[in-house]
C-alpha cells in the first residue's frame, strides 16, 4: 500500500478546495482527512452540514486517483468508475462526480 508525502496532501487539499470555489457554490468548504493510501472527502454546506462524499485512493501520482463513491444507504465507501468508465482520474473529477451525485447536479458529469 503506497503512502505519499505531505506535499502531496496538500496538494490534493488546495487542488479539491479550488474545485469546491469554482464549481460548488453549495459547498462553504472541503474537509480531508488522510489515513494510509487514503484521502477521505468530505463537503461542508454553507449551513453547516457535513456531507461524506467520497474517498481517494493514491495510486502513486498526484494526478491519477482511484475513486470509491460514498453510500449513505450502508455507512460505507463503495469503489467506483469516474464517468469516463476508467477507474483512475482526477482529485477534481472525483469531486465532480460525487458533488453532482449529493448535490442533484448531474451536469457534473458531462
Amino acid at each position: 500500500m503506497p503512502t505519499y508525502p505531505e506535499s502531496t496532501k496538500t496538494s490534493l487539499t488546495q487542488r479539491l478546495s479550488t474545485r469546491a470555489r469554482e464549481r460548488w457554490p453549495e459547498l462553504a468548504r472541503i474537509s480531508v482527512r488522510h489515513r494510509g493510501s487514503f484521502s477521505y472527502v468530505d463537503g461542508v454546506l454553507t449551513d453547516g452540514t457535513t456531507l461524506r462524499l467520497c474517498r481517494l485512493r493514491y495510486t502513486g501520482s498526484a494526478h491519477s486517483w482511484g475513486f470509491a463513491i460514498y453510500r449513505a444507504s450502508h455507512d460505507d465507501y463503495d469503489e467506483s468508475f469516474f464517468p469516463t468508465g476508467l477507474p483512475t482520474g482526477t482529485c477534481e473529477d472525483a469531486l465532480d462526480t460525487a458533488c453532482g451525485l449529493y448535490l442533484n447536479d448531474p451536469t457534473a458529469w458531462i
